[in-house]
């Protein structure tokens, strides 16, 4: 079996047309979509980059590899131990490492494992071609590389590559003389001028007045003219939505090419494809722009496109999945066993008798930019905060999708009955990882313990005078109160 993984940094499966969206942002995926199944409701188990991708290529939640974070001890696997061989764990039971196995040569290009000193995150490939920009590689720089794979292996019965484009990650950066494709397009309705003036008082990293973290780098205007640095008024509402989705019709663009590859040497029908991503991106939601701090609905939900030969295309499956479920799925479908330390578990039976069936509910985590468990169920999402990054989060909130799709009214003191039982959901599962646990300790303790997010680490004090110097003392002093120990840093 031939199988392509294209994984598109930051994408957010509603602003694809196969997922719904109004603008022409991915008609090259939706093509595959309209071939494959699309999943409606997967979910990245753990978030961002580092831990979600971890996650998928383990098998294993991050409370479980350790893998929570971007820095500190969270962003590290977990040790093995005096039990370890001379092989591994990891070597023998990673997904590509289980593909390998059984005989596929397997490869991937992409700079995810440099940029995060994910060295883990190799485990189990052949072949490693890094294209040596740090994640700054645009699909141009990334496109030859995969055109020249193929052209030396593509007609070759067997083999795995790991195609990684990061064309909508921040800063939107697609080349200027691509135009400005959405220029005509309206912008998504629930962003008005009345909600942004409400977050133009918030406060946060990547809130709508300092999007690009806790500041405005000035010196980015020039770099990335697609990019805004604060959102004063809804001409740069415009400019992030027309950034971000260039950028998604960028790498769909080259994807094209890719595909067009595939037909010219004779396998694309033959060949797996699946497209999908390591999360998604806050585009206003809960005021964060332009980046992915929580353990949100639009953060955590990610597009998965499983395109099959022999499998029954043309189809959407609606049943709650985690991204490391259809890995899993993946490997029964090659007629490999799927290792016994896994968390993600196969639904390969029902999506051979084309119906759905996932989980019940999901656990969503964030450990980067905020400390927070989300339970997943029902059209509920219940966030629970440890630390907020310094957006000013409750403690617990509850949101009703399917009445409130960007998350913008929090119905918990509304919900008792729901947030309780969501709050026994989520401590009986981390009670039930943790009983057998490699190291006893939850590694979202460990961040805490190290002083929080790693991204937020040593920035209070410098953002709490920013916050004072524009007109948001009182926010200044409420985060100082809340954090005295940060403040003082």
């Amino acid at each position: 079996m031939r199988i392509l993984y294209v994984d598109i940094d930051t994408l957010r499966p509603d602003h694809l047309g196969c997922y719904g969206y109004r603008r022409d942002t991915s008609p090259n995926i939706d093509r595959i979509a309209a071939e494959g199944i699309r999943f409606d409701r997967c979910y990245a188990t753990d978030t961002p980059c580092l831990p979600s991708r971890t996650a998928l290529f383990s098998g294993r939640f991050g409370i479980n590899t350790g893998v929570v974070s971007h820095g500190g001890t969270g962003a590290d696997f977990i040790h093995e131990g005096p039990g370890r061989g001379f092989i591994s764990r990891l070597a023998r039971t990673s997904w590509p490492a289980r593909m390998r196995r059984a005989g596929l040569k397997t490869a991937t290009i992409s700079t995810f494992g440099e940029r995060h000193s994910a060295w883990h995150w190799y485990a189990g490939f052949q072949e490693v071609h890094n294209i040596g920009q740090f994640g700054m590689e645009q699909a141009h720089d990334v496109s030859p590389v995969a055109l020249d794979w193929l052209e030396r292996n593509g007609e070759r019965d067997d083999w795995f590559l790991h195609l990684h484009l990061w064309d909508p990650h921040t800063p939107y950066r697609v080349p200027a003389d691509h135009g400005d494709p959405f220029a005509g397009d309206p912008t998504p309705a629930w962003l008005t001028e009345d909600v942004r003036a409400a977050h133009w008082q918030g406060v946060g990293p990547h809130s709508s007045r300092e999007v690009m973290g806790f500041g405005i780098p000035e010196a980015l205007r020039k770099v990335y003219p697609r990019q805004p640095l604060e959102v004063p008024s809804m001409a740069e509402v415009r400019q992030m939505f027309d950034g971000y989705d260039t950028g998604i019709r960028y790498a769909d663009e080259h994807i094209g090419r890719v595909i067009d590859k595939l037909s010219d040497l004779g396998v694309l029908d033959d060949t797996a494809i699946l497209i999908s991503s390591d999360h998604g991106e806050t585009l206003g939601e809960l005021n964060v722009y332009c980046d992915h701090h929580l353990a949100d609905e639009f953060t955590n939900r990610i597009p998965f496109i499983l395109r099959w030969p022999g499998l029954a295309g043309g189809r959407v499956d609606a049943a709650p999945h985690y991204h490391f479920d259809v890995a899993a799925t993946v490997l029964e479908l090659l007629d490999l066993k799927v290792p016994s330390n896994w968390d993600g578990r196969s639904f390969v039976s029902a999506l051979r008798e084309q119906r759905d069936a996932g989980r019940d509910e999901l656990v969503l985590s964030h450990g980067a930019w905020t400390c927070q468990r989300s339970l997943r169920f029902d059209d509920y999402i219940f966030m629970r905060t440890r630390h907020d990054g310094y957006h000013e989060l409750p403690d617990a909130m509850l949101f009703d999708l399917a009445l409130d799709p960007h998350e913008q009214h929090d119905i918990a003191a509304d919900h008792p009955e729901v947030v309780a039982r969501a709050n026994r959901t989520l401590d009986a599962w981390e009670a039930d990882r943790l009983r057998d646990h490699a190291t006893g300790t939850d590694p979202m303790d460990t961040v805490l313990a190290e002083g929080g997010p790693w991204h937020v680490v040593g920035h209070l004090a410098n953002y709490l005078e920013r916050l004072r110097a524009t007109g948001r003392g009182d926010a200044a002093r409420r985060l100082e109160e809340r954090y005295p120990a940060a403040a003082r840093a």
